[in-house]
C-alpha cells in the first residue's frame, strides 16, 4: 500500500500542474474575451484620433503663420500621447503576465483601467463618477486586479442597458490596513436569491449577445480566484431597480508587512454571504 501512494505521487503532481495550466487559460481566455468586448469602442477611438490628426497636418500645411502651425502641432501631439497610452495600456493588460505581487497605487491602477473602458462607457451613454482623492498602496499583480476590474466595469455597463451612472472610487481604511475599490452601477440589480450563486463557475444571469458575449459564467468566478489569491475579499451588494456595487478589499502594503512580521510569533488567527475569500472580521 505504501508502495502504491509512492507510485500515484508522482502521478498526483502531474495532474495538478495541467490543472494550473488549464486555469491560466482560461484565465488567459477570459481577458482575451474583454479585450473582444472593448475592440469596437476602442476602434472607433482611434479612427476618431487619426481624423484629430490627418485634419490638424492638414492645417498646419495649408496656413504658414507660426501660431497655426503650432496649434496644429499640439493637437496632433495630445492625440498622438492619447493613441499611445490606449496601445501601451492594451498590450499591457493583454500580455501574459507572472504572478508576481508588488506594491502598486490602486488610484493609478483604475486610471490606467479606464483609459480602456472611456470610450465604451461614453458609447453607451454611461456617466462615470471617479473618486480617486486616496492613494493606497497594496500588494497586488496590476494585471490580474486589472483583469477584475475590467470585468465589473463591463458587467456594470451591461446591467445599464439605456446609459446610467457608472461610480468608482478608491479608499483607504487606516483602522483596519485596508485598502478598498468600489464599483457602483445604476442598472437593474441583482435578484436576492441569486446572490448567493453570482460566483459559481459557470452560473450566469446574463444571455450571450449576437456578439457572442456574456453568459459564460467564468467571469466573477474568476474574479473570485484572484482576490482571493491576494488575501483579499470581494462583496456585492444589489437592489433590483437601483443597482449593483462591488467592492474589493486589499491589506494595506504597510499593514501587510506588519502582519509578516508578527507571524513569526504568533500563530494567526481563524457577514455576509456576498463576501468571498478570506473571512470578514467582526
Amino acid at each position: 500500500m505504501p508502495a502504491n501512494s509512492k507510485d500515484s505521487e508522482p502521478a498526483v503532481a502531474e495532474l495538478q500542474e495541467q490543472i494550473d495550466d488549464l486555469h491560466e487559460q482560461l484565465m488567459q481566455a477570459q481577458k482575451m474575451g474583454s479585450v473582444g468586448v472593448l475592440a469596437s469602442s476602442i476602434t472607433h477611438e482611434f479612427n476618431n484620433i487619426l481624423t484629430t490628426v490627418i485634419n490638424y497636418a492638414k492645417m498646419g500645411l495649408r496656413h504658414k503663420d507660426a501660431a497655426t502651425r503650432d496649434k496644429a502641432f499640439n493637437r496632433i501631439l495630445n492625440s498622438s500621447q492619447r493613441a499611445s497610452k490606449i496601445t501601451t495600456g492594451m498590450l499591457r493588460y493583454a500580455r501574459h503576465s507572472s504572478n508576481r505581487q508588488e506594491p502598486t497605487d490602486l488610484a493609478e491602477l483604475v486610471e490606467n483601467c479606464l483609459v480602456l473602458v472611456e470610450k465604451d462607457l461614453q458609447i453607451h451613454r454611461v456617466r462615470l463618477d471617479l473618486d480617486l482623492s486616496q492613494r493606497p498602496l497594496a500588494s497586488v499583480n496590476s494585471g490580474q486586479i486589472q483583469q477584475v476590474l475590467l470585468n465589473l466595469i463591463v458587467n456594470a455597463r451591461q446591467a445599464m442597458e439605456s446609459g446610467g451612472r457608472l461610480c468608482v472610487a478608491v479608499r483607504a481604511n487606516a483602522g483596519d490596513g485596508r485598502a478598498e475599490i468600489s464599483i457602483r452601477d445604476s442598472g437593474r440589480g441583482i435578484p436576492h436569491d441569486v446572490l448567493p450563486r453570482i460566483f459559481d463557475p459557470f452560473y450566469s444571469t446574463k444571455r450571450t449577445d449576437q456578439s457572442g458575449q456574456g453568459g459564460t459564467g467564468l467571469g466573477l468566478a474568476l474574479c473570485r480566484d484572484i482576490i482571493e489569491a491576494h488575501g483579499g475579499r470581494i462583496r456585492v451588494e444589489s437592489t433590483i431597480g437601483r443597482g449593483t456595487t462591488f467592492i474589493l478589499r486589499f491589506p494595506l502594503v504597510e499593514h501587510a508587512l506588519m502582519a509578516a512580521r508578527d507571524a513569526v510569533f504568533t500563530k494567526p488567527a481563524g457577514r455576509s454571504i456576498a463576501f468571498v475569500g478570506e473571512a470578514a472580521a467582526n
